[in-house]
Order: C-alpha cells, then structure tokens, then sequence
C-alpha cells in the first residue's frame, strides 16, 4: 500500500549477511598466493634519513619484495593536498611516518624482515603544541606548502610559521562591539586528538591483472576517491585503476581515503603476486588520521541584560605532520561556524598548524565537537557572570527563523529554540535536583548537510523486481535499507522486490562517498529521479500493450493502466526490450543548501564525588528537530551511536601523546566507552516541516555527539562549581578544580 514504506521500521537489509559472518571486508578478501605486507614506521617524531640498508630484509625467508622511500622518491599522497609521501626518502615528521615495506609469504616473515631494514636517522628538534609551532624558532616542518599538488590557495596561511590553512568568517565590527559592551570575558578550551573508534582497522589488498589493470580493495567509504588518491600517488590514470567493494567496518569520518593501498601496490608491483596490508590496531591509534588537537579562544562582550553584542572565536588546530587526510585540506566548519546565537558583531579564524604528531583527519562532523565544546562552555559562564540562568540567557540570544546567523548567513527552517524548549521540559529543567553535587548542563549545536555527486542505476526486470545498483558504500549507517525503502515506496512494490546492490568503480555513476551527513537527502534524490525516468521510458511500451495513447498511461502498484486496464511492471519491462532488462542510470549532482540549518539540544545530568572527582552521567535528553523519518530504527541508531560518541569525547577518550609518541596505543588504554558507561538516554523529536530530503526528510547523522561534552562539563559546573576548560572530563581534572588548579 502506497505510504507504508515511509516510516516503517524495516529490518537492516544487510544484517542476515553480517549476522552470519558472511559479509566481507578488505581484510577478508582471499587470493591465490596473497602475500602479506607489513611497514617499517619512523621511531622519531622528527628526523633526517641519513641512509637505508633493506639487504637484511631479502635474507628472510620467503620475503617476495622490498621497497624503501628512496625506492620511490617524489611520490606524495592525499585526498585533495598532496603533502604526505608514500614512504619516505629523505626526512620523517611523525611517530608512525612510513619510510620502508615488505611483502612477505608469512605475517611473521614480514615482521622479522622489518627488523632486518636499517635505517641511519639524524634526529632534529620536533614542535608538537600548534601555539608553539608559531613562534619563529620553531622547526620549520614543510618549506613550500603552496608547491604541493592540490594546495588550497585560497585558504593557505603563508604568513604563519608552520601554517597550513586558514578559515575566516566574519560580520559587523567586532572591536566597536566590544568597545559597547558592558561586560567582555574570554577564555581559552583544550581539546585533545581522538580517534574515531572503527572496530575494523585500515586494510588493503592491491593485485595487478597480467594486463596491468590494477585490482583495489580497501576499507574505504569512498571507492572513488580512493581511486583518484592511488591514481596520483603512483602515477597512473583513474582508468588503469578498479576498486572493488568491499563492507566497511564503521567509518565516523575516518574511512575515507586508501591509506596504505599505495604501499601495496609498489610490493604487488615488484612481488607479481597480491599484497595484502592490515594495520594493527596499534598502528591505527599511532598513524592513521585522528581527529586534530584543538586551542579555542573565545572572547564575547555582553550587556548586563544578557544580549551577545560581539565575539571573537580563534581556533587553532594541530594539523598534525601532513594535510593530506582531509577532503577538504582545512576542517569543514562552515558548517556549524555561526552556532544558535544572534551575535551582530563577530568574527571565526580557524587555523591548521603543522606540528610533530600524527597527521589529522575528519571525525563525525570535522571540527565540531572541538568548537561546540568551547563555544557552548563559554556560553555557560557568561550566563552565570550575569546571573541568569544559562537556558534563559541561551533563549534570550537564539536566532529565528529567517535571521541572521553569528557571521551574517540568513537561515530558514530554524527550529533551536523549539528544540531546546522540547529538551528542557523533558529534563525537568526547573525541577529541584535529586540532591547535592546533582548538577545540570545544556548544550545545542546546528549544521547544514552537505550536497554533491550521487547517481543510480535503476533497472526494471522481466520478472517484475527492480534492482538498484548505488556507488554509495553503507558505512553501518544503514544507507541500502534507506534505498530500498525510498525505491519500493515510489514503484509501489513490496520490499523484497526491490534489491539494493553497491556498484565498484567501474560499474556505478560516480559518488562521493558518505558524508556530510547526505547520503539520505543526495543518494535519495538520485534513485527517486532515476525511478521517475524508468517509468516515463517504459510508459511507452505500456501505451502500446494497453492500446492507449502514452499521456493516458497511469503508474501505481507495480502496473500501468489505460483504458480500464491494467499491465504488470514485469509484462511491461519484457515487452520493452525483447525480455531484457531495462535499465535508466543516473548522475545527480544535488546542491548544497546553505540556508537551512538543523538544531539538536542537550540536556545532561550528573552526580560528581567531591573527595574524588568522579563524574557519573545519570541522564542524558537530547532532542531533534527532524522532518519525515524513513526508517525510525536507523534514525534512532544515529542518534544512539552519536551519544556514546560524544560520551567518549566527554569523559575517557584522547590520545595522549608525549614528545610525539602516542602512550596509550592500545584499545586497553585508550579508554573508547561502552554499553556500561551509558546513561539513560530520552530523545525528543520535534518534527517539523522543512526538510530538503526525500519526502522531507531531516539530516541526522552527526548532531548527538557533538553537544555531549560541553552539556556535561556544564553540569559538573553546576554541580560542584569545577569549570574544567579541557577534555576529557577525568576525574583527576575536576579534582583538581575543585581544588584550585588554575585553568589554563
């Protein structure tokens, strides 16, 4: 029945696969006389290579190739700024930077190869703060950053030591707001490098046909961006190259590039046989592509009747050694930049600065929990300055519908302050507190979705089902489900006539990959606009086997109809082209709506031990503003996942790093929360027209983990009077701000 698809709660379509460990990731796939590639990482987060020896390595048995940086000198890799090398030739930035690899019959083979390499490093003075890699005596990490391939020019910092991007927005005279205001209060937020959490590490496996074509599977979200990384990296065209699809195992933004695919092909290349490199959950948390070390800076001038007149926002973000793991080269802030506020005088710089650390990549909305923490912190204490309560102050300064943002950008579809309103009454905001050192906090955040490639190729088949064939990878979000609803809704089929397959590279329209928080809005325009196609190309054929004219043909249920009859979609794509398939394919490019912006609201409650510091969260609310739900069990799995997320990024997630090395590389010490440091968890959807989606749908993908951390700093603020300025929220950190350390 037309309209029971749209917001049924249909089963996962991939989840018999995975329940059955049959799905295959990249780590999976098996061919003959696969050999195993391991890599040889720099000790030292900065040094001069002096001088390489592999002979030893050849001496191990059953090793089948060997390939070191000066083996390949020049050769440099990255989503868009090509600034990272392959393997390294003559100097290393990073902990964890690749200077050599092998390919061996054996896993141990590899490892004992790579002790047989020699490497002659002179080490040189490394920078690992982003404020201190400005100063001028700071090491210099990259002479010419304009001269890499893919270097943004119109966002690169030449003027700043080690400066790799900058960001500015801007609206108003922020000096002449401050000069207004009667109350001006700056601080300054910490926050540390994360990684995204994927239980499925970095793989790749690269085989080369007898004809030259080269054979990828990696576990990568974006097969074809993958395919244009490797193609640059080796030097090859995008044709001579087909990434093959493969399941990923969880993505949260850090699963879009082909990492160490190149090194695999250089040992396929010299080996004659596939090569096959996994990293070691180690190597993911020392040398894959974290989420960046922040310094936020926030000044604001206020009036003493709680209105925002200015601010001021620098964010200073550690690049890491290299810019090539971002889609962009610079975070994608623009998207959330401007916050809830009416702030008429303002001013954002957000800066990238090389530093000696792992090179930064995206996590579940680049750059937003790092500034949502700041900002909303900051928010926090102006209202206790003015002695309001931090709802009332947050309601007072709220933009609506058709107002401008913090850096002049006129919105539509605003529903903040309903969304904060939904997330107050439901934590009983104005209710007593259970007891003493119970606290409060809020905290809001809003973004855009982002546009771009889509396509499809919409098939109709004798038999009467429609096969779907989508370049759009399902990280675990559940994408292909979502396309089998929107598909079987629009032809009026049951669900298990529709089957939703993921084309490779050479065999679906180009993507993207997921992102953004899109996929919904871009990949449903593209299969309901292909769907649209299919059947105007096959109202012709029914025309003639209803003997009616073709504008008298109707679609509905799965059959045309004309002159009181009726003729399957089956017997209809039979007849069209002599019993085969008919099949209509796509290429959308949906554009990016900057007016519209999408708001979540938090509301956390805590419990802190005052002799220890412990934080406890005994509650979280977090409400949305959504449009029409397709499918309300993955929606609500979003919402879910981005809790626990942003519970990690609030309370034990971060990657401590010392003089450049990363200390706790090991899911034992790097602290990622599970089911049992959940709190209760009460959403609120607040539904609202509006939506750009298919049948109004409302992004939803990277909103609940952003607000986490800065609701519940706010709460222990509440609670027992501890401002913590940096994350995580540990128990030592409020202990010491309970007694007396300084913030920094």
């Amino acid at each position: 029945m037309i309209g029971s698809l749209i917001g049924a709660a249909v089963p996962r379509l991939e989840g018999p696969e995975k329940l059955a460990g049959q799905a295959l990731y990249a780590a999976d796939i098996a061919l003959p006389n696969t050999l195993w590639g391991r890599i040889l990482r720099s000790p030292h987060p900065h040094a001069r290579i002096r001088g390489m020896d592999a002979a030893g390595a050849w001496r191990v048995p059953g090793v089948r190739a060997v390939v070191t940086g000066p083996d390949i000198p020049g050769h440099l890799m990255g989503k868009v700024m090509r600034d990272m090398p392959v393997l390294c030739w003559d100097r290393v930035r990073f902990v964890g930077d690749r200077v050599a690899a092998v390919a061996a019959e054996t896993a141990d083979a590899a490892e004992e190869a790579l002790d047989a390499i020699r490497v002659d490093y002179e080490e040189l003075p490394g920078v690992f703060d982003p404020l201190e890699a400005m100063l001028p005596d700071a090491p210099l990490l990259h002479d010419d950053v304009a001269g890499y391939d893919g270097a943004p020019a119109r966002w690169l910092a030449p003027d700043l030591h080690n400066g790799c991007t900058r960001l500015r927005y801007g609206n108003g005279d922020v000096e002449q707001g401050l000069r207004e205001a009667d109350l001006v209060l700056e601080h300054t937020f910490r926050i540390p490098s994360r990684h995204q959490g994927y239980l499925e590490p970095h793989a790749s496996l690269v085989a080369i046909d007898d004809d030259g074509r080269i054979q990828v599977w990696t576990s990568s979200k974006a097969p074809f961006r993958a395919r244009s990384q490797v193609a640059k990296a080796i030097g090859v065209t995008e044709e001579q190259i087909r990434v093959n699809v493969v399941f990923v195992g969880g993505d949260f933004g850090g699963k879009g590039d082909a990492l160490d695919a190149p090194i695999a092909y250089y040992l396929a290349r010299q080996a004659g046989w596939p090569v096959k490199i996994v990293m070691s959950y180690g190597e993911e948390l020392m040398a894959s592509n974290p989420s960046h070390a922040t310094v936020i800076t926030i000044r604001s001038g206020v009036m003493r009747n709680g209105r925002i007149v200015a601010r001021s926002v620098r964010t200073v973000h550690a690049c890491g050694a290299y810019a090539a793991l971002k889609p962009n080269a610079a975070l994608s802030v623009w998207h959330h930049v401007g916050g809830p506020y009416r702030v008429p005088h303002a001013e954002f710089e957000f800066l990238q600065v090389y530093t000696n650390t792992t090179p930064g990549g995206y996590f579940r909305a680049p750059g937003a929990h790092q500034h949502t923490f700041a900002l909303e912190s900051h928010t926090d204490i102006i209202a206790r300055e003015l002695g309001m309560d931090p709802a009332e102050f947050r309601l007072r300064n709220m933009i609506g519908e058709g107002e401008e943002d913090a850096i002049g950008a006129r919105l539509r579809g605003i529903k903040a302050r309903e969304v904060l309103q939904a997330a107050l009454n439901a934590a009983g905001w104005d209710r007593p507190k259970p007891g003493p050192n119970h606290g409060r906090g809020i905290a809001l955040f809003g973004r855009l979705i982002g546009g771009g490639a889509a396509g499809a190729v919409v098939t109709a088949e004798p038999e009467g089902t429609i096969a779907v064939l989508i370049p759009t990878i399902d990280q675990g979000v559940g994408t292909h489900t979502i396309v089998q609803q929107l598909v079987a809704e629009d032809m009026g089929l049951p669900l298990e006539r529709v089957r939703v397959v993921v084309g490779d590279t050479d065999t679906a329209p180009y993507d993207d990959g997921p992102r953004a928080s899109r996929v919904t809005y871009t990949e449903g325009l593209a299969v309901l606009k292909a769907c649209g196609e299919l059947r105007a190309r096959l109202a012709e054929h029914a025309a003639q086997l209803l003997d009616c004219r073709e504008e008298d043909v109707a679609y509905r249920d799965g059959a045309f109809s004309g002159e009181g009859r009726r003729v399957s979609l089956g017997a209809t794509a039979a007849a069209a082209d002599a019993g085969r398939p008919v099949a209509v394919t796509v290429r959308e490019d949906a554009p990016l709506i900057e007016d519209v912006s999408y708001f979540c609201a938090q509301v956390a409650e805590v419990e802190v031990d005052p002799e220890t510091g412990q934080v406890r969260v005994d509650r979280l609310v977090t409400a949305h503003d959504v449009g029409t739900i397709i499918n309300p069990v993955t929606h609500q799995g979003q919402i879910d996942g981005g809790v626990a997320t942003g519970i990690g990024l609030a309370l034990t997630e971060e990657l401590v790093q010392t003089e450049g090395h990363i200390t706790n590389a090991h899911l034992g010490d790097y602290k990622l929360p599970t089911i049992a440091d959940m709190p209760p968890l009460d959403t609120v959807l607040v539904a609202s027209a509006g939506g750009t989606g298919p049948h109004g749908a409302k992004a939803i993908g990277e909103f609940s983990n952003n607000p986490p951390p800065a609701a519940i700093a706010n709460a222990v603020a509440d609670a027992v009077g501890a401002r913590l300025f940096e994350l995580p929220i540990t128990a030592e950190r409020v202990y010491q701000a309970l007694n007396g350390a300084q913030p920094r």
